[in-house]
């Protein structure tokens, strides 16, 4: 059985910088690499890069990660979607491992 994981997808790497500190902060959770997206659409966005926290941990502090750092990351520059995945798959646990920052 794997552990739980939550997503918040924010508008840029000082809002994700800000949803991080903030879940962290808020309960006994840790860390997945950051990853990235440039939609399509960018230059339409308040902010054209699109970063993904992720944190990992029990089903309760992975809740209260992802609340806290919607509330941290609404005040920077918004969020995009928030999602909790309570009994992570193995095959999905290899793919959080993967970031868009490690590529140029």
């Amino acid at each position: 059985m794997g552990k739980a994981t939550g997503m918040i997808e924010v508008y840029g790497l000082v809002a994700a910088f800000v949803a991080c500190d903030a879940g962290c902060k808020a309960a006994n959770v840790t860390v997945e690499p950051f990853d990235k997206n440039k939609p399509a659409n960018a230059e339409k966005l308040k902010v054209p890069l699109l970063v993904t926290v992720k944190f990992r941990g029990n089903v309760e502090d992975v809740k209260a990660a992802v609340e806290a750092a919607k509330e941290a990351a609404e005040k920077v520059s918004g969020v995009v979607a928030t999602h909790v995945i309570p009994n992570t798959e193995p095959d999905t646990e290899k793919m959080l491992k993967l970031s868009g920052f490690d590529k140029n």
